[in-house]
Protein backbone atom coordinates (compact mmCIF):
# COMPACT_ATOMS: atom_id res chain seq x y z
CA UNK A 1 0.00 0.00 0.00
CA UNK A 2 1.44 3.35 -0.49
CA UNK A 3 0.62 6.93 1.76
CA UNK A 4 -1.94 8.27 -0.35
CA UNK A 5 -4.12 5.74 0.71
CA UNK A 6 -4.62 6.68 4.13
CA UNK A 7 -5.60 10.06 2.79
CA UNK A 8 -7.49 9.92 0.40
CA UNK A 9 -10.78 11.40 -1.35
CA UNK A 10 -12.56 9.05 0.35
CA UNK A 11 -11.23 10.00 3.79
CA UNK A 12 -11.98 13.52 2.69
CA UNK A 13 -15.22 12.38 2.56
CA UNK A 14 -15.34 10.95 5.93
CA UNK A 15 -14.09 13.84 7.20
CA UNK A 16 -16.23 16.74 5.52
CA UNK A 17 -19.29 14.63 7.13
CA UNK A 18 -17.00 14.72 10.60
CA UNK A 19 -16.45 18.32 10.85
CA UNK A 20 -20.46 19.13 9.51
CA UNK A 21 -21.26 17.07 12.99
CA UNK A 22 -18.79 19.08 14.98
CA UNK A 23 -19.88 22.04 13.34
CA UNK A 24 -23.47 21.37 14.66
CA UNK A 25 -22.33 20.43 18.69
CA UNK A 26 -20.10 23.66 18.42
CA UNK A 27 -21.72 26.99 20.61
CA UNK A 28 -20.56 29.21 18.40
CA UNK A 29 -23.45 31.21 16.17
CA UNK A 30 -21.98 30.56 13.12
CA UNK A 31 -21.24 27.28 13.74
CA UNK A 32 -24.57 25.96 13.76
CA UNK A 33 -25.52 27.56 10.16
CA UNK A 34 -22.81 26.49 8.48
CA UNK A 35 -22.68 23.54 5.86
CA UNK A 36 -19.77 21.93 5.10
CA UNK A 37 -19.20 21.81 1.53
CA UNK A 38 -15.73 19.76 0.97
CA UNK A 39 -12.22 18.84 2.26
CA UNK A 40 -9.17 19.37 -0.23
CA UNK A 41 -6.45 17.09 -0.62
CA UNK A 42 -3.56 18.73 0.15
CA UNK A 43 -2.08 21.04 -3.11
CA UNK A 44 1.55 19.80 -1.92
CA UNK A 45 1.59 15.79 -2.43
CA UNK A 46 4.91 15.57 -0.41
CA UNK A 47 2.74 16.61 2.62
CA UNK A 48 1.30 12.83 2.36
CA UNK A 49 4.63 10.98 2.30
CA UNK A 50 5.14 8.33 5.26
CA UNK A 51 8.14 10.81 5.71
CA UNK A 52 6.89 13.76 6.17
CA UNK A 53 3.70 13.08 8.26
CA UNK A 54 6.11 11.15 10.55
CA UNK A 55 8.45 14.64 11.00
CA UNK A 56 5.70 16.81 10.81
CA UNK A 57 3.15 15.13 12.67
CA UNK A 58 0.17 16.81 10.43
CA UNK A 59 -0.87 17.53 7.16
CA UNK A 60 -2.34 20.87 6.05
CA UNK A 61 -5.14 21.65 3.59
CA UNK A 62 -8.54 23.44 3.30
CA UNK A 63 -11.86 22.75 4.28
CA UNK A 64 -14.82 24.69 2.45
CA UNK A 65 -17.95 25.40 4.03
CA UNK A 66 -21.44 27.44 3.12
CA UNK A 67 -22.88 29.79 5.50
CA UNK A 68 -25.68 32.54 5.64
CA UNK A 69 -22.83 34.88 5.28
CA UNK A 70 -21.44 33.15 1.76
CA UNK A 71 -18.58 30.45 1.87
CA UNK A 72 -15.58 30.73 4.48
CA UNK A 73 -12.27 28.40 3.03
CA UNK A 74 -11.03 27.45 6.35
CA UNK A 75 -7.08 26.51 7.17
CA UNK A 76 -7.33 22.93 8.25
CA UNK A 77 -4.78 21.66 10.17
CA UNK A 78 -4.79 18.04 10.84
CA UNK A 79 -2.66 16.71 13.55
CA UNK A 80 -1.87 12.80 14.32
CA UNK A 81 -1.70 11.34 17.27
CA UNK A 82 0.39 7.90 17.99
CA UNK A 83 -2.38 5.53 16.67
CA UNK A 84 -2.84 7.48 13.47
CA UNK A 85 1.16 8.14 12.93
CA UNK A 86 0.98 4.14 13.12
CA UNK A 87 -2.13 3.34 11.08
CA UNK A 88 -0.60 5.89 8.85
CA UNK A 89 2.73 4.56 8.51
CA UNK A 90 1.11 1.22 7.56
CA UNK A 91 -1.28 2.83 4.58
CA UNK A 92 -4.28 1.67 6.98
CA UNK A 93 -7.44 3.47 6.63
CA UNK A 94 -7.51 7.05 9.28
CA UNK A 95 -11.19 6.52 9.77
CA UNK A 96 -11.54 4.81 13.32
CA UNK A 97 -8.48 7.70 14.08
CA UNK A 98 -11.22 10.70 14.41
CA UNK A 99 -12.01 11.43 18.40
CA UNK A 100 -15.77 12.22 19.04
CA UNK A 101 -17.25 14.64 16.98
CA UNK A 102 -19.06 16.13 20.16
CA UNK A 103 -15.42 16.47 22.39
CA UNK A 104 -14.15 19.88 22.49
CA UNK A 105 -10.91 18.80 23.40
CA UNK A 106 -9.75 17.33 19.92
CA UNK A 107 -11.23 20.13 17.74
CA UNK A 108 -10.94 23.82 17.33
CA UNK A 109 -12.98 25.92 15.53
CA UNK A 110 -12.06 29.54 15.07
CA UNK A 111 -14.16 31.53 12.52
CA UNK A 112 -12.09 35.35 12.82
CA UNK A 113 -8.70 33.41 11.58
CA UNK A 114 -10.70 31.19 9.44
CA UNK A 115 -9.13 28.16 10.43
CA UNK A 116 -9.72 24.33 12.12
CA UNK A 117 -7.18 22.57 13.94
CA UNK A 118 -8.40 18.76 14.57
CA UNK A 119 -5.91 16.16 16.62
CA UNK A 120 -6.41 12.42 15.29
CA UNK A 121 -6.17 9.62 17.87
Amino acid sequence: MNTIESFDNEFCKVLNDYLMSAMSNSNHMLAVSCWMDGVLMPFIDRQLSKKSVNDARKIETHAWTLTDRGDIKFELIIYFGKYSLRRYARGSRLDDCLPSSGSAEHISIDFEKERIELHLL
